[in-house]
C-alpha cells in the first residue's frame, strides 16, 4: 500500500489537557508528519481541541480518533465537519465510531443495540449533508429526517452552507471482522485499535469483503488504514512493556461489560483468551495492578514495540508489510523526531 505514513495521536484527555499536546503537533507539522488526532470518551470532545490547536497549522491533516457517533445526530456531526474543513482549508478527516454500551448508554442516554445497522445508517446521513445535493429526507430504522412527531411541522432541509469539499473523508473505528468490512464498504478508512501484524491476513480477509460489497473494484488503492501504534524504546524490554501492560488491561479487562467487550473478544482472537479472562477477572474486582501484571510480554510485544532501538528496528519491518498506511504515535514532542527516524528509516 505504499510507504508508511505518519499520524500524531494527542489522546484522551485526563484531569485536563495532555501536557505539551499543542508543541507535538506544532513538531508534528514540521518533521512532515501527515495527520494530527484528538479524541473524546466521555470528558474531553473531540472537535474543541482539534479547531484550537489546528488553527496553530498550516499543512497537516486535522482528525477525529474518534467522534462517538452517539453524542451527536448525523446532522450535528455533519455541521461539524463542513465547518472545520472550510477552517482548515480542506484538511479535516472525520473519524467515527460506535463505542461501546456501557458509555452510549450510561453517559449519552441511547440505546446501543444493532451498532452496524445504525452506523450504516449514520455515515449516509452525513454523506448526504455533505454532498448538499438536495434537501436530506431519511427513513431507517435509527434515524427519522424529518422527524415524524412533535409539532408535525419538520421538512427536508439542506445546510445553508456551500461545503468546501463535497466529499470529506470519513474513517470507522472498528475492531470486530464485521465492523472492520464495513468501514471497507462505505468509508474512505479504518481506524483499527490493538492491531497485531500477526493479525494482518484475517484482516485483510474482512477488507476485501467490503470492498467487494462496495461496488468499487479500485477502492483499495485510496482506503486509508490509520493503526494506533505504541513505541517506548529502552534498554529494559519487561520495564518498557510495564508502560503498556496497564492500557492492555484496562482495555482487555476494565472495557465495557463482562460479556459486551469488543476489545476483549480482539486479544481472545488473537489467541490470548484464557489471558484475558483472568485479566477481566482482576480488573473487575478492582486489582487494576495484578491484572497489569498478569499480561505477558508475548501479548504486548503482538500489539506494541517495546526495548532496544535495534530490536524495535528489526520488529517495525513485520509492521511495514500489514495492510496499515499510517502509523499513529503518541508522546511528548522531544520523541516525535526519533520515532519518526526509526519508522522512516
Amino acid at each position: 500500500m505504499g510507504d508508511i505514513k505518519l499520524g500524531y495521536s494527542t489522546g484522551y484527555w485526563s484531569a485536563g489537557p495532555p501536557a505539551g499536546a499543542l508543541e507535538g503537533i506544532l513538531e508534528a507539522e514540521r518533521l512532515g508528519f501527515d495527520s494530527v488526532w484528538t479524541a473524546e470518551a466521555y470528558g474531553s470532545d473531540a472537535l474543541s481541541p482539534l479547531a484550537w490547536w489546528g488553527s496553530h497549522t498550516q499543512r497537516v491533516k486535522l482528525g477525529t480518533s474518534i467522534i462517538q457517533m452517539s453524542a451527536r445526530t448525523p446532522a450535528a456531526t455533519a455541521m461539524a465537519a463542513i465547518t472545520m474543513d472550510h477552517l482548515s482549508n480542506g484538511r479535516f478527516i472525520l473519524g467515527l465510531g460506535a463505542s461501546g454500551p456501557q458509555v452510549v448508554e450510561g453517559w449519552y442516554g441511547q440505546p446501543y443495540p444493532r451498532p452496524l445497522e445504525r452506523t450504516r445508517e449514520y455515515v449516509e446521513i452525513v454523506r448526504r449533508i455533505v454532498a448538499r445535493q438536495e434537501p436530506v429526507e431519511f427513513h431507517g430504522k435509527h434515524y427519522d429526517m424529518p422527524h415524524p412527531g412533535g409539532a408535525g411541522l419538520g421538512k427536508p432541509l439542506k445546510s445553508t452552507v456551500h461545503p468546501l469539499r463535497t466529499e470529506i473523508p470519513i474513517y470507522l473505528a472498528a475492531e470486530g471482522p464485521k465492523n472492520v468490512a464495513l468501514s471497507a464498504e462505505i468509508c474512505d478508512g479504518w481506524l483499527p485499535l490493538f492491531f497485531a501484524p500477526k493479525e494482518d491476513g484475517f484482516y485483510r480477509a474482512a477488507l476485501a469483503e467490503g470492498f467487494a460489497a462496495s461496488g468499487n473494484p479500485s477502492k483499495a488503492d485510496s482506503f486509508e488504514i490509520a493503526a494506533t501504534v505504541l513505541i517506548i524504546p529502552g534498554d529494559d524490554v519487561e520495564a518498557c512493556a510495564n508502560f503498556v501492560r496497564p492500557f492492555l488491561a484496562l482495555y482487555a479487562g476494565g472495557m465495557g461489560a463482562r460479556d459486551a467487550n469488543f476489545h476483549f473478544e480482539v486479544f481472545a482472537r488473537m489467541g490470548y483468551e484464557d489471558v484475558a479472562l483472568k485479566v477481566q477477572d482482576l480488573y473487575l474486582e478492582g486489582r487494576k495492578q495484578e491484572a497489569a501484571a498478569a499480561i505477558p510480554l508475548s501479548m504486548v510485544e503482538d500489539v506494541a514495540l517495546v526495548g532496544p532501538v535495534d530490536k524495535i528496528r528489526d520488529e517495525l519491518q513485520q509492521w511495514r508489510e500489514t495492510c496499515l498506511t499510517t502509523f499513529l504515535v503518541s508522546g511528548p514532542p522531544s520523541s516525535l523526531a526519533g520515532m519518526a527516524e526509526l519508522i522512516n528509516g
